[in-house]
């Protein structure tokens, strides 16, 4: 969770210290839960997600959560910042990283 809030401040090119002034809390205190593991409350965590417009049910309900929609949501975030060169790069690493694995070219519409 931590790391996950962590990606979309930096992101969002927010600091430590505004993002912890906005929620009230100390920059540590947000160390702690960006890197050492700690929870935040429920009310704090309901309000980062207001924030970064982040899912918080994996966090809640991690039984029904798909394992990689953590990560497909960071990643979601991160090429909302790319330019249309950068997403060419990354398309042609996902075909070549598909070719690789699954030995044919992958349906791309």
């Amino acid at each position: 969770m931590g790391l996950d809030i962590k990606t979309f401040r930096e992101a969002q090119k927010i600091t430590r210290e505004k993002l912890a002034e906005t929620l009230d809390i100390t920059p540590r205190h947000l160390q702690a839960i960006e890197l050492e593991g700690k929870h935040p409350s429920l009310g704090l965590l309901a309000y980062i997600a207001i924030i970064f417009d982040m899912p918080i049910d994996p966090y809640i309900f991690p039984e029904k959560a798909d394992a990689k929609s953590a990560v497909w949501k960071r990643l979601d975030v991160l090429l909302d910042k790319l330019s249309d060169r950068d997403l060419s790069i990354l398309e042609a690493t996902a075909i070549a990283l598909c070719k690789d694995r699954v030995g044919g070219y992958p349906l791309v519409e």
